[in-house]
């Protein structure tokens, strides 16, 4: 017998943690290599843990609803087999005698029951925000683990923060500030929703995105005349042809696409000390479902068809609303586009989605009589809002952007837009 531990694996280029969302297991089960241990919970999408080994589960580190870095311990299994017990110690003691004196107080921190004993990153986090001494904190984990719940619960419940490190003289201004706001309390008849894994996801990355990102916001109203005319004089033989909708919203995507190409600036991310222009064009595009929001991307969307861009929407837009997105689904974006308008909106500042440059709104097409030549028309007409990262974007080229963007809106028509 043997024992061996299971990690929290990366399940994307660019995914640093994941949050335990639910164990399928638990100490004392048996389990096959491949076997589904737990679903873990990373950008908004839920993915299982596979067992690496044929064993026995020896013990459960991670919490549910806890949140660790990628490689951090999440379990522990005794492997069937004639290998010597136990497996490690033997590889600690080849190198010199002296291996095996260290060894106890290696194991020592994962034994420890006391509630400073071993802290996640959530846990750090949260008790950084909020200035708490997690030595005042009461763990409910496994042997007095500190958890999030605990904290939250502690902040919750107005429990006395810790002080942070001021001047001797200035302790009532110092400590001031410090004390978490109290949580507003349920009256009679309201209703109570609990927090899933998923909008904490939400909640954690928009408040990432409205901290670290310098908001600016511009508009622009284009006509869009000529797209409806030639959307609504093709969409009954697209989808009896092609089997999904032709829809507006793939017409705006490559509009999109193609002022990126002239305006790379737009498709670019803050590093601290330098910008990055992304070679590849992945358009994020927001889809809602009853009770969440998911951004899935259209990868080298500047290289594709309106039709090739219909189709991805379609598909992935099904795949959010039946639980199916995948990690590389909702990876690589690099620019976000959201119709806001399949809401009946007309004017919306959009939270840009971290760490890309800018997100634009396409709000609804609206008939308004328009100036043309001195005359008054009838024309379709879209309100186009940037958000951008002013750090890195400025009002000139924010400007000019979407004046492309407006300018290849319209033009979309049946002589010079070809769909296939």
């Amino acid at each position: 017998m043997a024992l061996e531990k299971i990690t929290m694996p990366q399940l994307g280029e660019s995914v640093t943690e994941g949050t335990i969302s639910q164990w399928l297991v638990a100490p004392g089960d048996h389990v096959n290599k491949y076997d589904a241990l737990a679903e873990v919970l990373t950008d908004k999408v839920t993915a299982e843990i596979p067992s690496s080994f044929t064993g026995t589960v020896k013990e459960l580190i991670a919490e549910e609803d806890e949140t660790l870095e990628v490689g951090a311990v999440i379990c522990i299994l005794e492997t069937e087999g004639a290998d010597e017990q136990p497996a490690e110690p033997a590889k600690e003691e080849a190198p010199t005698p002296e291996a095996s004196a260290p060894e106890t107080p290696k194991k020592a921190p994962a034994k420890q029951s006391t509630p400073a004993g071993r802290f996640s990153p959530a846990v750090l986090t949260l008790a950084a925000e909020h200035n708490i001494d997690l030595g005042q904190v009461t763990g409910s984990g496994r042997d007095g683990r500190i958890t999030r719940k605990d904290v939250l619960a502690y902040v919750e419940n107005g429990a006395p923060v810790a002080a942070a490190p001021t001047k001797p003289a200035e302790p009532a201004a110092s400590s001031a500030p410090q004390k978490a706001a109290p949580m507003p309390p349920s009256q009679v008849g309201d209703r109570e929703t609990p927090i899933d894994g998923i909008r904490k996801a939400i909640a954690k990355h928009m408040v990432t995105s409205k901290h670290e990102i310098p908001h600016a916001w511009m508009m622009v109203e284009a006509d869009a005349t000529g797209l409806v005319r030639y959307r609504d004089g093709l969409k009954n033989k697209f989808k009896a042809e092609e089997g999904y909708a032709l829809t507006y919203f793939a017409f705006f995507v490559k509009a999109v696409a193609q002022a990126l190409k002239e305006f790379p600036i737009l498709n670019s991310t803050w590093a601290g000390d330098k910008i990055i222009e992304r070679a590849d064009i992945n358009i994020s595009i927001a889809v809602a479902t009853d009770d969440h929001l998911f951004v899935p991307v259209i990868k080298h969307a500047d290289e594709k068809s309106i039709k090739g861009i219909a189709r991805e929407i379609n598909e992935l837009a099904a795949k959010a609303r039946a639980g199916k997105l995948t990690q590389d689904d909702m990876s690589g974006g690099t620019f976000t586009v959201n119709s806001t308008g399949s809401f009946g909106s007309v004017q919306s500042m959009g939270i840009i989605n971290h760490p890309q440059a800018a997100i634009l709104q396409v709000e609804s097409i609206v008939k308004r009589p328009v100036v043309i030549d001195d005359m008054i028309a009838i024309r379709n007409m879209v309100n186009l809002c940037l958000s951008i990262d002013h750090r890195i974007l400025d009002g000139l080229v924010a400007g000019r952007f979407l004046q492309k963007v407006k300018e290849n809106v319209e033009t979309i028509t049946k002589e010079n837009t070809p769909i296939y």
